[in-house]
C-alpha cells in the first residue's frame, strides 16, 4: 500500500449521534467544498495511520452482495457522481449500529481517493471515517497593538479515532480493506468493524504467518507438556527455533519447519494432529507453503517471549542455547533451581 501520490477527489461530511441515547443524525445534502490547502490536510490526517499490512474484506453470512457497506461502495466505484447520495444511505446504516450508551458522536466522512497503489496496481478508494474524539485548543490573533487568546472546541489533525479504505480490487471477494481504530477496545468499541463494516481478515501473507506462529506457539506451550515429558527450558528452545526459522527463511515449508524445528518423529505426528484441530477450531485453512509477512511476524514475535517463571521472584528470559541452562533438585531443601552459565555479564 502505497498513499504517497493519493489526492481527494470529493468528500461527504455527515455527524453521526449515538441512536440508543437519541442524540440526532444531521445530514448535508451538499457535498464539503474546501480549498487545496484544507484537502492536503485532511490528507494527512486520513491517511498517515494506515500502516499495517494486515488487510480485511467485506462480506455478509448469506453472500457479500448483502453486506450494506459493500453495496453503497460498489454503486460509487461504478459511478463517482454517486457518492453523495451513498453518503446519506451509509450516514445512516453507521448511525442504526450506534446502539450502545458508550458510543461517542462524531463527524462521518465519506471520502473519494485517487491513485492509491496496492501492490503494484494503480487504483481508487473509498475512506470511511468517523472523528469522535474533540479537544480544546487555543487560537491567538493579533486586533489593532494588542494579541488576543480565545479557546475552542474541535477535532485535532493528528490523531484519526476511526477509518477504513475500500481499494477497488479483488471486488469478488469483498475489495481489500484496511481498517484503524484508535479509540477503546472494549465491546462497544467494535461496532466499527464488525456491525458497521462487517469484515473478516483477507488470507494472505499476513494471514498465514499470523496463524501458523499462532498454531506453533499454541502447540508448543499448551499441547507438547499434555503429551510430552518437556521442560520450561525446551519449550523455550522450541518457540525460538520457531521464530527464527520464519526470520531467517522468505517462504514457509511445513516439511522443513518441522524437520529443522521440532525433529522428533513422534512430536511432528502429534504436531500435525494438532493442526488439523486448529484449523477446525479457529476455522481457517493453513497451508504447507507460503511467503512469509515480515510486519506479521514482527507483530507476532513479541507474543513469543521465551520466558521461565520462577514462582513470585525470577523471570528467566530464555534466548538462546538451553544448554547453558540445567536444572536440579536441592537435596536437602527438595526445591528446584536452575543453573546459568555464561561467559561475559553486561
Amino acid at each position: 500500500m502505497h498513499l504517497a501520490d493519493t489526492t481527494i477527489e470529493s468528500i461527504a461530511l455527515h455527524a453521526v449521534g449515538n441512536k440508543q441515547l437519541e442524540e440526532p443524525l444531521n445530514l448535508s445534502h451538499e457535498l464539503l467544498n474546501v480549498d487545496e490547502e484544507v484537502k492536503n490536510m485532511l490528507k494527512t490526517y486520513f491517511l498517515f495511520p494506515f500502516k499495517s499490512e494486515e488487510y480485511f474484506q467485506l462480506f455478509d453470512e448469506n453472500g457479500v452482495d448483502d453486506n450494506s457497506v459493500y453495496q453503497a461502495v460498489s454503486t460509487i466505484f461504478d459511478d463517482k457522481e454517486e457518492l453523495l447520495e451513498q453518503s446519506l444511505y451509509l450516514a445512516q446504516h453507521l448511525y442504526n449500529q450506534c446502539n450502545h450508551p458508550k458510543i461517542k458522536d462524531g463527524e462521518f466522512y465519506v471520502v473519494y481517493f485517487n491513485n492509491c497503489v496496492f501492490e503494484d496496481e494503480m487504483v481508487d478508494a473509498v475512506g470511511l471515517f468517523k472523528a469522535e474524539t474533540k479537544d480544546t485548543f487555543l487560537k491567538v490573533h493579533q486586533e489593532d497593538d494588542r494579541f488576543v487568546v480565545e479557546s475552542d472546541f474541535g477535532f485535532g489533525l493528528n490523531k484519526l479515532d476511526k477509518g477504513c479504505l475500500i481499494f477497488n480490487t479483488e471486488k469478488e471477494r469483498g475489495y481489500v480493506v484496511a481498517v484503524v481504530d484508535n479509540t477503546n477496545k472494549n465491546s462497544e468499541a467494535q461496532y466499527w468493524m464488525d456491525d458497521f463494516l462487517h469484515i473478516r481478515q483477507r488470507k494472505d501473507e499476513f494471514y498465514n504467518t499470523q496463524h501458523v506462529m499462532n498454531m506453533c506457539k499454541s502447540f508448543v506451550t499448551e499441547c507438547m507438556p499434555q503429551e510430552f515429558e518437556v521442560s520450561k527450558a525446551d519449550q523455550a528452545e522450541i518457540l525460538n527455533k520457531s521464530v527464527n526459522f520464519f526470520k531467517e527463511n522468505k517462504t514457509f515449508e511445513m516439511d522443513d519447519f518441522q524437520q529443522e524445528v521440532i525433529g522428533d518423529p513422534n512430536v511432528i505426528e502429534k504436531f500435525n494432529d494438532y493442526k488439523d484441530e486448529y484449523q477446525q477450531e479457529h476455522d481457517v485453512q493453513v497451508p504447507d507453503s507460503f511467503g512469509i509477512s515480515d510486519s506479521a511476524l514482527k507483530k507476532q514475535t513479541r507474543n513469543f517471549k521465551s520466558v521461565i517463571k520462577l514462582d513470585k521472584n525470577f523471570h528467566v528470559y530464555v534466548h538462546g542455547d538451553t544448554k547453558m541452562l540445567k536444572k536440579g533438585v536441592d537435596p536437602d531443601t527438595g526445591m528446584n533451581y536452575y543453573q546459568l552459565f555464561f561467559k561475559e555479564e553486561y
